[in-house]
């Protein structure tokens, strides 16, 4: 099972815990599992049948291009990240 890092802005829906262990081969199926398991979680990371929009979602260090579809091996570690914006605030 890989094991998925929770963001602590979503740890109100896994009352608290900050790491969950879930079977899955994509990243969709990992969060089919987070839903059986937490229901409301799939809201709170999708939009329809996307990351919502500010979200990231990192395999194994590696930033998901695939989004969704990306595939997860048993031993995975994934992490939602939610966006980052803005800047230094310097001028260029």
């Amino acid at each position: 099972m890989a094991t998925v890092w929770i963001p602590s802005l979503l740890r109100d829906v896994t009352q608290g815990r900050d790491t969950v262990e879930v079977s899955g081969a994509t990243v969709a199926e990992l969060i089919d599992g987070l839903e059986r398991s937490f229901p409301g979680i799939r809201e709170r990371l999708c939009s329809g049948e996307t990351l919502r929009s500010g979200m990231a979602v990192v395999v194994d260090g590696v930033v998901a291009r695939l989004g969704l579809a990306q595939p997860v091996g048993e031993r995975s570690e994934v992490h939602f990240v939610p966006a980052i914006g803005g800047g230094s605030g310097l001028p260029p």
